[in-house]
């Protein structure tokens, strides 16, 4: 089943989304930051869930914006899964939860940006499978000294 996790539900998604994010340690930070920094900034939170289980098996958190290179746009900041869940389809009905949001919303593209070592494979393949293209090489770096 997929659902959009909402206040005060955040924390069934920690463990799914620290199976991306290893930084994330403390249940309580995570939904602290989730709710009180980026629900305010437009994020957004859907999880899967099995038959019986209360937390989310895997997640997807998500924006909207506007950009003149994109139009109206829905940009996924983190699709995870637990590992003991994945290759199950769980991945795959998050991403065609997310272009069905999309479309609902009007936007134009869905984005998402992947690391490119060598443990993302089997993601890269999921977003290629679900008629992804590679569609830029994304830059970055740190501000602070």
């Amino acid at each position: 089943m997929i659902r959009e996790v909402v206040p005060p539900d955040t924390g069934l998604a920690f463990r799914a989304m620290q199976a991306l994010r290893p930084a994330l340690s403390d249940a309580d930070a995570f939904v602290r930051v989730v709710d009180e920094v980026q629900r305010p900034e437009g994020y957004r939170l859907v999880g899967a869930f099995e038959d019986g289980g209360s937390e989310a098996v895997a997640v997807a958190g998500f924006r909207t914006g506007h950009s003149l290179a994109w139009g109206n746009y829905l940009y996924v900041d983190d699709l995870s899964t637990l590992p003991e869940a994945r290759r199950r389809g769980h991945g795959r009905a998050l991403l065609d939860w997310l272009l069905e949001e999309g479309r609902r919303l009007g936007c134009d593209q869905l984005h998402l940006d992947s690391g490119v070592e060598l443990d993302r494979a089997d993601a890269h393949r999921l977003y290629l499978n679900a008629g992804m293209v590679i569609a830029a090489h994304h830059f970055a770096r740190y501000v602070a000294p």
